[in-house]
């Protein structure tokens, strides 16, 4: 699924110093133009010795490269450089680009009849739930549908009383976290 680069940075290729070079996907917390510029970002990442990085959109969702670890090591990486590059670090999830074609492939929502209108959100969790809801939850409007590892699928019709899809999903799951829509799941899955 989608054009992956074949760059230096390309899944399986040799880093500098050894190792295997991994493409992945940074998605960081409550990042939004007034609070964080796009290019600054970029750099305090490169400085940190991440390659190829991408931002996508203006909302915090970044792509790169890095020798394969796990990660919590590029999530503490990304912060400790944001803190350093920015003054202040944002909450970073990151994920394997090909864990994100896998949720693709696997359509959490096909199961599920959607509200005409209705957008698809898949909320990214920082550590696996302590407990297990019953799913689904509904309220307003919003569903949290399912789960799978530390990923949740929701989905929500907009209305005049806001985000309260965001309010559901943390009341549920706490706030390390974050959201992002389908459309922009598959945005950085194609591109990158």
């Amino acid at each position: 699924m989608g054009r992956r680069r074949e760059a230096t940075a390309g899944q399986g290729a040799v880093g500098a110093r050894g190792g295997s070079v991994r493409r992945y996907a940074a998605f960081l917390r409550g990042v939004m133009p007034r609070n964080c510029k796009m290019p600054e970002l970029k750099r305090c990442l490169e400085a940190a010795g991440f390659t190829e990085v991408t931002t996508v959109l203006s909302s915090g969702n970044v792509v790169f490269g890095a020798r394969e670890a796990p990660p919590s090591v590029l999530e503490k990486k990304a912060e400790a450089a944001m803190e350093k590059g920015l003054g202040r670090a944002f909450l970073t999830i990151i994920r394997p680009l090909e864990a994100l074609e896998a949720i693709l492939a696997a359509d959490p929502y096909a199961a599920f009849r959607l509200s005409p209108g209705a957008k698809r959100i898949v909320t990214f969790l920082r550590h696996p739930p302590t407990t297990k809801p019953s799913l689904p939850i509904e309220t307003d409007g919003a569903r949290i549908l399912g789960m799978k590892g530390n990923e949740i699928f929701s989905a929500y019709v907009p209305s005049p009383r806001g985000a309260v899809f965001m309010t559901l999903i943390e009341k549920t799951f706490g706030d390390e976290l974050t959201t992002r829509t389908w459309d922009t799941i598959k945005k950085i899955a194609d591109r990158y």
